[in-house]
């Protein structure tokens, strides 16, 4: 066991790119990290790692070691998926993430729950509004809204979320509120927009009368953090595209105003992507229908004001 969890840190910190990461990924400190790296280097006889004062990048011999210990342990991780599928008893850990707002509001608070269901079964929650890299971090489950074009991915559909634009009525009363969606374009309004290494969505799509039409909106400033958007929105700043979900509570005690109605966003699609190995291991499908049913009646319980 003591070599297969050598194998396991040196595979954490190659996907991790340093001792400190793939440490607290694994709940061991830096300098056990390390050891267990020095063990397996002289095991093998070779250096596996360059280091830099930054990063550890793979040698030569670390690269092609990495290839064949990583499909070591998802094959031992399959057999004890098969183990558990047997037993009724699933265990193991599962690593999750999902966008912060997304993450706080509807994930965060069903883990405690999963696990008073399911005790042999720990989770890591990762929350985080940038694009996560599921195969490179080892990720087992990701929640996401938005759409998923990974074919590397399996995706469960949880629901279609709807869209709105809104504003403060403190903004509008200052700006003038937009009749038509082409006000939107240039710099007549300020439209705050989440963005973040790696994300796509630099447009807003409309639903209008002739179908999706992409808007190139401006901002004076934008974030990686969506609930900083909500923020910024709530103190007049400008105009912000979310999941009504997120906003419905605003709107309802009237802090923020619906803005073009009859030409909405496009819905999102909210939704939980996992690699396609993971597909028979029983824990994650647990998660997965868990959070499932969860998400959708809490989002539904926001909506009706509950």
């Amino acid at each position: 066991m003591a070599y297969l969890d050598n194998i396991a840190v040196f595979v954490r910190v190659v996907e991790l790119g340093n001792l400190s990461a793939a440490g607290r990924d694994m709940r061991i400190s830096p300098a056990v990290a390390s050891n267990r790296i020095k063990e397996l280097e002289k095991h093998l006889g070779v250096r596996l790692f360059n280091r830099t004062t930054r990063q550890l990048m793979p040698t030569e011999h670390g690269t092609v070691f990495y290839a064949g210990a990583k499909q070591v342990l998802e094959a031992i991780t399959e057999a004890e998926a098969a183990v558990s599928a047997l037993s009724g008893q699933p265990r193991g850990t599962i690593r999750v993430t999902a966008p912060l707002g997304l993450g706080r509001r509807l994930v965060a608070s069903g883990i405690p729950d999963f696990h008073d269901k399911y005790p042999d079964i720990e989770v890591r929650l990762r929350l985080s509004d940038h694009n996560v890299d599921i195969m490179k971090e080892g990720i087992d489950v990701a929640f996401r809204l938005g759409i998923i074009e990974d074919s590397s991915l399996r995706m469960r559909g949880i629901m279609e979320c709807e869209r709105v634009l809104v504003a403060a009525p403190k903004y509008l009363e200052a700006r003038g509120e937009p009749a038509e969606p082409q006000e939107l374009i240039g710099k007549k309004h300020d439209c705050l927009m989440l963005r973040y290494s790696g994300a796509r969505e630099y447009v807003w799509t409309l639903q209008t009368p002739t179908g999706p039409q992409k808007f190139e909106v401006h901002g004076p400033y934008d974030t990686d953090d969506g609930d900083v958007l909500t923020g910024w929105a709530l103190s007049g700043r400008g105009i912000i595209n979310k999941p009504r979900f997120e906003v419905e509570p605003f709107i309802r005690d009237r802090r923020l105003k619906v803005i073009l109605a009859n030409t909405p966003p496009t819905p999102v699609q909210f939704a939980a992507v996992y690699p396609h190995k993971k597909l028979q291991d029983p824990k994650v499908r647990l998660l997965l229908d868990f959070m499932a049913e969860r998400c959708q009646r809490l989002i539904k319980d926001i909506l009706a004001g509950k």
